[in-house]
């Protein structure tokens, strides 16, 4: 959420930015907004202030026997406390209303954004590795697990609909393999802290983050109110909320290994077969909270922990500086890492590592004391993945395919195999 002090004070520079992201003008509207909430809160206080002194002017007139002056003064009183729960309703619509507005404006990008509409306007920020060179056919990953005899869509569907994979034998233990790679290397090699969190939270820990109320429509919902997280940067991220940290104890980095849920309400007819985009999968979480001098520098450190990922697993990538349009709603600035798929001749994404500023910050009210500072001031969050896993054995089923149909396990997961170095056909 954005400080309201900081749009009135920079409305032409707020409204640029809105611009930037594709976003009408706002400046105007919030600014009518918070002046009547200003003024209804003033209203309120003027009434209180008058309430108090007139009672205080009810004591002194008894005391000199001035009974007239006392019951008019009494009947100013009763009105005013008449009038008070409209106004205090009053004041709660405004404070709401404006709150609300805020809730759904998207972050201010940083001034080293690219500026563009879309994906097509991102920009390479580097290259990693080169494309394998095979004598056989590139196969997708759908062929190659189905081949295996390890990969059921069909079976899923009876389960559970579209959009679901059930997984067995050695490609189900590749899966647990990649997921206890990553969360061993973030923790041991990268200083993250390692956190087994609940898979379902509240509506105040999806606000916190910024999926709502903006994102609803691409949550699963439980029947007592509660929200499957979409990824385990919610509660990471809010194992701080309403909370006040020391500026030495910063940055805090958090990691987690958990079961991701989303509705894809938006992407209907987008990666239809297979496992690209699914309604449950797994994914290891990188959340970091600091202080405002050091979020950038952990932006690029976060991105080089997910990068080293994909260099330890041999897989060929780049990394994407995200424009303006492509960016998402809580980031200042964005870095999408893209693994080469050969079965689709084409770059993927498989982690998206984001700085928010104290956008979530705010949101949460999570805060941190600067030594000899009186004021306190709002934390630094930032998420990234670390990476999906579900899109990492994709990668690694398309990269490492033989001719025979077999895949070649990485040598970095051979410690996680109980002794396979193939997997071959059931």
């Amino acid at each position: 959420m954005l400080d309201i002090k900081w749009i009135r004070d920079n409305e032409q520079a707020f409204d640029e930015a809105l611009k930037k992201r594709g976003v009408e003008p706002m400046a105007a509207e919030l600014v009518a907004m918070d002046e009547r909430r200003r003024s209804v809160i003033q209203k309120l206080q003027d009434m209180q202030s008058r309430r108090n002194a007139a009672s205080k002017e009810i004591g002194a007139a008894m005391g000199q026997k001035n009974l007239e002056l006392a019951e008019k003064l009494k009947a100013e009183v009763a009105e005013i406390k008449d009038t008070m729960p409209s106004a205090e309703q009053e004041e709660r619509e405004a404070v709401a209303a404006l709150d609300d507005a805020l809730s759904r404006i998207p972050n201010i990008p940083l001034d080293d954004v690219p500026v563009g509409e879309d994906e097509s306007g991102n920009v390479v920020k580097r290259v990693v590795g080169e494309k394998p060179r095979w004598n056989h056919p590139a196969k997708e990953h759908f062929d190659i697990g189905e081949a295996l005899g390890y990969m059921d869509f069909e079976r899923a569907t009876k389960l559970s609909g579209s959009r679901f994979t059930v997984l067995t034998s050695q490609l189900a233990r590749l899966e647990r393999a990649l997921g206890q790679f990553m969360l061993d290397m973030h923790t041991m090699e990268h200083g993250y802290t390692e956190v087994s969190s609940p898979l379902m939270v509240k509506a105040e820990a999806m606000f916190g983050t910024g999926q709502l109320p903006k994102f609803e429509e691409d949550l699963f919902k439980t029947t007592d109110g509660r929200y499957l997280i979409p990824t385990a940067e919610v509660t990471l991220t809010n194992l701080v909320s309403a909370e006040t940290l020391e500026q030495e104890k910063l940055p805090l980095r958090f990691t987690a290994l958990t079961p991701s849920f989303r509705s894809e309400a938006g992407s209907a007819g987008r990666d239809t077969r297979g496992m690209l985009r699914q309604h449950q999968f797994w994914k290891c979480e990188l959340v970091s909270i600091t202080d405002a001098e050091s979020s950038i520098a952990e932006h690029e450190r976060m991105t080089e922990c997910a990068e080293n990922v994909l260099k330890r697993l041999g897989l060929h990538f780049r990394t994407m500086t995200l424009c303006t349009g492509d960016m998402g709603f809580g980031a200042r600035k964005t870095y999408d890492i893209e693994v080469w798929l050969p079965g689709q001749d084409a770059y993927r994404e498989i982690s998206s590592c984001s700085v928010c500023g104290d956008f979530q910050g705010r949101r949460m009210n999570a805060r941190y004391r600067v030594k000899d500072e009186k004021a306190l001031r709002f934390v630094h969050t930032l998420n990234g993945s670390g990476t999906a896993v579900g899109r990492c054995l994709i990668a690694v089923l398309e990269n490492y395919l033989n001719e025979d149909g077999s895949v070649t396990i990485p040598d970095a997961l051979l410690p996680y195999m109980g002794g396979l170095t193939k997997i071959e056909k059931a």
